[in-house]
């Protein structure tokens, strides 16, 4: 019989209380493409840093190709056959791409020559396995999608058997996502095999040969991707059973609430960052914006939400909005009726240090419910966390508990409870479910849609397409501060609203990726100066 790949026996890691992993065994086949999915928390990441050698494992064995190893760090990990993709790349941005690829494994003191020698290999690479990429290119001119291609060829230069991913299409648009399945395709017809953690579970049932289930640190089931289901996998992670559609009526829309013309930001270094938006929201609908991170969207978000200044018209149910000056700040926009949940929860939506109860008075501390006299009434805001903190269904339920303390979907809960419970007129949401389990995604969905069939205004900001068609009514799709076109999410599709997202407006003829991809390196290279 043929030895597994990757072969991990008893597994165990704990920090301080808490068992991240607890007797893990598993068996990854040489040549296969191996799923590992689960809740957050659920201790995905820790066992594959042990596999790379980041931890080392309380107990348990390591077996490679049925060999046992030990796996002190990373090097060990490399020198095994072992390559990670990080979900946030390790890369130098300013260095080329063979830069990239040849450091930590330069060959001598003398760069020139390690350099030839992987321009050569970095090409036979390319020609082995469809890897195409520029080897003179600037990391940072270069889009998402691509440093993806290097770091795995980072992986393949050090001559790497076995892949570890960690949510992959994080960043990537549909056509980006397509070209990388392919690639991994490629990779495992050369005999690879490959690690793929990720919470989509389209992804896995569409390009795993075998799926590993984990959930509160255990290892759940294994089974044969052909032979299960999405629901039975969601069910296995979260130990009930999910609704992994949005359930929802068709929206019945009525008047204008939101209504945006010609909005344009530029930025501190000159760069226009909006270029003339115009959109509409009205009351009893959920208007998506789609697209690629840092064209525009976030700008949009922060305008709206008071974080920004800008140039153009804003009118709220017909009045209109302060762009500039003292009354443009978010406290103004509270006042009128405008709730935001910020894309960036642990920066812009929480005080990480600060316990759950003060998270959920911030931005509304002065209201007359939270005072007594000139006094905060601390009793008044910790009952009432207590009390959201039920309906939102928030783990645990500590109104004293700091908010760093809680998990990713926690803390989104507790944010979402002290933005939806003011009863807003117009809902800014950016990224709903970023980094949020399964269980988790379906708790907000629902009360997104809920607020909806109130009569509010939704704005919604998502990478996630899937998400933008489960839950928007219409979809906007932004591109290079612009919006590119407008579509009734049932009569559209992910194909069509990648193809808008990718700056390409005649959807309706045939274009090759080199054409989607060209200009989706102009579109993550925005966001890369952006950030």
């Amino acid at each position: 019989m043929t030895a597994p790949a990757i072969e991990l026996k008893g597994i165990s890691k704990a920090f301080g209380p808490v068992q991240a992993n607890k007797d893990i065994s598993i068996r990854v086949m040489p040549g296969t493409i191996h799923g590992i999915i689960g809740e957050n928390g659920a201790g995905k990441s820790t066992l594959m840093s042990i596999l790379y050698g980041f931890y080392k494992a309380d107990a348990g064995e390591i077996f490679i190709s049925g060999n046992k190893t030990e796996i002190p760090d990373s090097q060990a990990a490399i020198s095994a056959g072992i390559g990670m993709v990080f979900q946030h790349f390790k890369l130098v941005e300013n260095f080329t791409v063979l830069e990239n690829i040849i450091l930590g494994a330069e060959d001598g003191g003398l760069l020139r020559p390690s350099l030839s020698k992987a321009r050569k290999t970095l090409l036979d690479l390319e020609k082995e396995y469809d890897l195409k990429v520029n080897p003179d290119a600037v990391i940072e001119e270069i889009g998402v999608g691509m440093q993806q291609r290097v770091e795995i060829l980072k992986a393949l230069y050090r001559q790497a058997n076995i892949l570890i991913l960690d949510e992959p299409t994080g960043v990537l648009t549909p056509a980006e996502a397509d070209q990388l399945f392919r690639i991994l395709g490629r990779l495992k017809e050369e005999g690879k095999t490959i690690i793929l953690i990720t919470h989509k579970l389209r992804e896995i049932m569409d390009i795993t040969d075998t799926v590993s289930v984990m959930r509160r640190g255990e290892m759940t089931a294994t089974v044969k991707t052909a032979e299960t289901s999405p629901e039975e996998l969601a069910e296995l992670m979260v130990g009930r059973k999910v609704l992994l559609r949005v359930d929802k009526t068709p929206a019945a829309p009525s008047e204008v609430v939101l209504d945006v013309k010609n909005l344009k930001v530029v930025d501190d270094q000159g760069v226009t960052r909006l270029k003339g938006i115009d959109l509409q929201v009205r009351a009893g609908e959920i208007l998506g914006i789609a697209g690629v991170a840092g064209n525009g969207q976030s700008e949009l978000l922060e305008v709206l939400g008071g974080y920004a200044d800008a140039t153009g018209s804003v009118t709220l149910n017909g009045t209109q909005i302060d762009l500039t000056g003292k009354n443009s700040d978010g406290r103004s926009r509270r006042d009128r009726g405008i709730a935001h949940v910020p894309e960036d929860r642990q920066r812009e939506g929480l005080i990480m240090d600060f316990a759950a109860w003060e998270n959920t008075a911030f931005g509304y501390h002065r209201d007359g419910a939270y005072t007594s006299g000139l006094l905060s009434n601390n009793a008044a805001i910790k009952a009432d966390t207590a009390d959201k903190m039920e309906r939102f269904d928030v783990r645990p339920p500590h109104p004293h508990l700091a908010a760093k303390n809680f998990s990713g979907g926690n803390q989104q809960k507790i944010v979402l409870a002290r933005e939806i419970e003011r009863n807003p007129d117009l809902l800014l949401i950016g990224q709903p479910t970023r980094g949020v389990d399964i269980g988790a995604i379906e708790f907000i969905h629902q009360q997104i849609v809920a607020l909806r069939d109130q009569g509010k205004a939704i704005l919604l900001v998502s990478v996630e397409l899937e998400e933008i068609l489960g839950l928007a009514d219409r979809v906007a799709v932004m591109f290079d501060g612009q919006i590119m076109g407008e579509r009734q999410t049932a009569q559209t599709d992910e194909k069509e609203l990648g193809l808008l997202m990718a700056g390409i407006t005649d959807t309706d003829k045939p274009h090759d990726f080199a054409e989607i991809e060209a200009n989706l390196a102009h579109a993550h290279g925005d966001a890369t100066k952006e950030a």
